[in-house]
């Protein structure tokens, strides 16, 4: 896995507001520098493009590339440490310009 890949993934339901359920996520772990923790960040997808309202959020194209039928919002906001095991088949990669901007909203939430 490297980063800006898209996986389908297996979220667990947290009982609150986060993302549960099968559907994409994008990987935003170094795997050449963390490959050895048993947990993988990714960063969930939704196709409810309202979301973007929110901050912390990021356009992705459906396009051959991505491996996405839907236009979709990288909900970077919601930032999640899960198992390996729940990563499953990839599906595509995101744009270098999308990449981008996931990482401007990462470092707008983090403060730096």
């Amino acid at each position: 896995m490297t980063i800006g890949e898209i996986h389908w993934v297996d979220l667990p339901d947290a009982g609150g507001r986060e993302q549960s359920g099968r559907r994409p996520a994008i990987i935003i772990q170094n795997d050449g520098y963390a490959g050895s923790l048993p947990t993988v960040l990714v960063i969930p997808l939704s196709s409810a493009i309202a979301a973007l309202r929110f901050p912390g959020t990021a356009p992705i194209k459906a396009s051959p590339t991505s491996g996405l039928r839907t236009d979709s919002v990288a909900l970077v906001f919601q930032l999640r440490a899960i198992d390996r095991g729940r990563i499953k088949e990839k599906v595509g990669t995101v744009s270098e310009s999308e990449l981008v901007e996931i990482r401007l909203e990462l470092a707008k939430l983090l403060g730096s």
